[in-house]
């Protein structure tokens, strides 16, 4: 049997029972955790999702919106008497507002060890390119008035 006291977390359990949440549950979405960089041409995101199964994971992009919606779910098995509960269930959503320079229709989403990556391209017309500066062959021209 694990034994633990924390009279701060006793404390906020009693709270949240008296308010009427429940603990180990979050009552609203919760928001993922994530980083964001750039690699070459595109954009990497990576969420921290640990605990949640790839099916329970959904990815909507609608007017350069991203939503990222993932569920964790008790386990099948429920424990008798729960000793410790801080591992939280529940919805978790993150929303990132991606810029016209980024290409919607061509993210790529893989998932492994609890990370969402998403990889998301720079569209052709956004990439940094070169003008060239047309110029006459001939010296300059004098102008008579």
């Amino acid at each position: 049997m694990l034994m633990r006291t924390d009279p701060f977390r006793q404390l906020d359990q009693l709270t949240q029972q008296l308010l009427g949440g429940a603990t180990g549950t979050w009552s609203k979405p919760s928001v993922i955790p994530m980083d964001a960089y750039r690699v070459g041409d595109e954009f990497v995101v990576d969420f921290d999702l640990p605990g949640v199964s790839p099916e329970a994971v959904e990815l909507d992009v609608e007017r350069n919106v991203l939503t990222v919606r993932a569920e964790r779910r008790p386990k099948a098995e429920q424990p008798t008497e729960v000793q410790v509960r801080e591992r939280p269930l529940g919805v978790f959503t993150r929303q990132l507002f991606l810029g016209e320079a980024l290409d919607t229709e061509r993210i790529n989403a893989s998932y492994d060890n609890g990370v969402l990556t998403l990889r998301i391209p720079v569209r052709e017309q956004a990439k940094p390119r070169k003008i060239s500066i047309a110029h006459a062959e001939s010296g300059p021209k004098q102008i008579n008035a």
